[in-house]
Order: structure tokens, then sequence, then C-alpha cells
């Protein structure tokens, strides 16, 4: 039922870790960016922050083609 993590070779490891260090830099990027941005309301800005975290890749690439542009970057 589990996998063999045992067989993994040490660049598979590295090119696992890679993925997974980069999705999460993007997620948190994104969150970070609309903490970082005034909408229109707070609830606009709590929802796109709640995509990001509960659906991490998908909702920081929502973030990105759709939300950062309605938001406007604080001074």
């Amino acid at each position: 039922m589990f996998a063999d993590f045992s067989a993994l070779t040490t660049q598979q490891w590295i090119i696992i870790i890679a993925i997974v260090t980069a999705c999460f830099s993007f997620s948190a990027w994104s969150i970070l960016d609309a903490w970082k941005r005034d909408f229109e309301s707070t609830n606009e800005k709590v929802l796109w922050m709640q995509i990001c975290i509960f659906v991490p890749i998908l909702g920081s690439l929502a973030y990105l083609f759709l939300g950062k542009n309605r938001g406007s970057k604080r001074i």
C-alpha cells in the first residue's frame, strides 16, 4: 500500500525536494502578496488568502491570473 521510499536514489530525492520547495514558495509568495495588497473589501482579501492556503497550487495560480490585478499595491 505504501511506497518504498528507500528505493529512491539521491538524485530523485533532490528532485522531489526541489519540486516541493518550489510549490511551497509559490504558495507562500501568493499569500504574502495578497496580504500586502489593498482590495475593495477585506472579505475579498481574506477569501484570496484562504483559497491560496486550502488549495495551494491551483489557488496560487488563480490568484496570479485573477486576483493580483484586482488589488492595488500599498505604498
